[in-house]
């Protein structure tokens, strides 16, 4: 339940701070004096969109801020879900920034606004005007159903299972439509695909051939410079071998003179012997090369077919080209294997379908079961409220599987004997339809775990008598639930085991919003004004004390 209630800087509302009963609390006031308003910082706690425009003060950020005891409602693993630290004191918090900038918080732990939706949902339930208007709508009707069924568990399991169905159909349609394109590029890319096969490539043979070329356009010019560098080296009579040969033998006959002299002889003996190696190895590729016109127009030609492919595939390198051919190996061998994966898929689909459809049944079968017994008890309430004669009749048929099931439900009313039930849009009036939803609302209340439930002038078209049976109601639900009800009438306002006032306040420059709860005597006063106006006489006091008695 909600044990403390801040708003800061919301619309009219300076500073508000509201510390709930437990029961029943009624909230009253004139209108404009900023009732609704309240109800609009409470729904940011649900996650709802706001703007700037709700800064009381648009220098300084919005808050509004939530604590409530969840101790007994089972909510671990809701939290766990939403990855948010559980705690059995909840606070749920909303802030936004002059720039318009809205951050969300549970438990001092940043989340998202629908994070925020979905844990606030379990928390608390507002009930305005609007959501009366809801009723007439078939997916809230069926909803409703479920919640009075108790069809939570076969509900999950179906949607469980409808979901389940819904991404093997989509996954099956989408290799349907992989298959009919990948039939359309098949043979091109079978084409693409052999004439890259047939090329044989290797990673780095375009530059190992592109070596290979110019040494064979080069072949006069680098057997000749390798002749000349070989005289040089060992042929000539004054090569370079033996001009060391002797340079080593005059170092030799001064080793004996000192260990310097032996260093430099024996590094000179190794260049000797690297001299020789290098000569050796000229020698050979001196005698390799060759002017070979026939090898150098076939590595030409090779070299020429590589560089087409490069362009055709707009490929830097053979290794590009490596990975197209084999992306290209890819998609024609999934073309034979998407057959396979069609047929797996479409019998797994089927399979699905089956077990859909079983669910639906049961689940439909579940909602039928309880028409009649909503109906009776739904009849009984409406009878306490003024309306003997008041029906609904569930109007139901079936359609293929959707989200909610197969069924298909209309709730018909009749408020009068011997008219035939219609749509709720046709037949209830504002007052009916009020009412009608409060019994909905009041044998929903043992079928849901809500520590909060909010109304919004649910007492809207009721006077009388009428109004003290819904405020009895109401009293009956608060012993289970934490009931805030937002009301004009006296009769509603004295069933509250707390009251709270909301009034306006001038200053200088603004109007602001307060709010106080209002002690046995304020509630005589202010009841006895909501029955007599402004000036209330001695019997409008004896009237609101008698009511308080009730």
């Amino acid at each position: 339940m909600l044990v403390n209630l801040r708003i800061k800087n919301y619309a009219l509302i300076e500073q508000l701070e509201l510390q709930p009963s437990p029961l029943l609390n009624i909230i009253t006031g004139e209108t404009g004096a900023g009732k609704s308003i309240m109800l609009g910082a409470i729904g940011l706690l649900l996650g709802n969109r706001a703007d700037t425009k709700v800064l009381f003060n648009t220098a300084e950020k919005c808050v509004v801020e939530g604590i409530f005891d969840i101790s007994s409602y089972n909510l671990e693993e809701l939290f766990n879900k939403e990855d948010v630290d559980y705690d059995s004191q909840c606070i749920l918090r909303r802030e936004i920034t002059p720039t318009g900038k809205s951050r969300a918080f549970i438990n001092d732990t940043p989340v998202t606004l629908d994070a925020l939706r979905t844990i606030g949902a379990n928390l608390m339930d507002i009930h305005s005007q609007h959501d009366t208007l809801l009723l007439g709508d078939t997916a809230f009707q069926l909803n409703i159903v479920d919640l009075y069924a108790g069809n939570n568990g076969i509900k999950e399991h179906y949607q469980n299972t409808y979901r389940q169905y819904k991404k093997l159909e989509s996954d099956y349609k989408k290799l349907e439509a992989e298959l009919a394109q990948a039939q359309k590029e098949l043979d091109y890319n079978t084409f693409l695909l052999n004439e890259l096969e047939e090329a044989k490539l290797v990673e780095n043979e375009q530059e190992e051939l592109e070596t290979q070329l110019k040494q064979l356009e080069h072949a006069e010019e680098i057997k000749l410079k390798l002749s000349q560098a070989l005289q040089y080296l060992s042929e000539s009579e004054y090569n370079v071998a033996v001009s060391l040969k002797d340079a080593s033998y005059l170092l030799n006959q001064v080793t004996p003179y000192g260990e310097h002299f032996q260093e430099l002889k024996e590094r000179l003996d190794s260049c000797l012997i690297e001299i020789n190696d290098i000569a050796a190895e000229v020698e050979t590729a001196e005698r390799r090369t060759e002017a070979d016109p026939e090898k150098a127009e076939q590595t030409q030609e090779r070299l020429t077919l590589i560089y087409n492919l490069q362009r055709k595939h707009q490929a830097r390198d053979n290794a590009e080209l490596l990975q197209i051919q084999a992306d290209l190996q890819q998609k024609v061998s999934s073309v034979l294997n998407l057959d396979e994966s069609i047929s797996r898929t479409k019998k797994q689909m089927d399979i699905a379908y089956e077990q859909v459809t079983q669910l639906a049944g049961q689940l439909s079968e579940s909602r039928q079961l309880v028409f009649p017994k909503f109906q009776e008890e739904i009849h009984a309430l409406l009878a306490e409220l003024g309306m003997p004669n008041a029906r609904i009749v569930f109007q139901h048929g079936t359609g293929s599987p959707t989200a909610t099931g197969i069924d298909v439900i209309s709730i018909l009313f009749s408020a009068n004997k011997g008219s035939a039930p219609q749509t709720l849009s046709k037949a209830a009036s504002g007052g009916e339809f009020s009412r009608l939803m409060l019994c909905v609302k009041y044998l929903l209340a043992d079928k849901t775990a809500l520590p909060t439930i909010i109304f919004d002038e649910i007492d809207t078209g009721i006077s009388g008598e009428i109004a003290v049976k819904v405020g009895k109601m109401m009293q009956q639900m608060a012993k289970k639930h934490q009931l805030i009800a937002i009301s004009h009438l006296p009769q509603m306002a004295a069933q509250g085991n707390a009251h709270y006032f909301v009034y306006k306040e001038d200053r200088a420059d603004r109007t602001i919003s307060r709010i106080r709860e209002l002690s046995e005597e304020e509630r005589v006063k202010e009841i006895a004004i909501m029955i007599a106006g402004a000036n209330p006489s001695n019997h409008a006091f004896q009237s609101a004390r008698e009511l308080l008695a009730l």
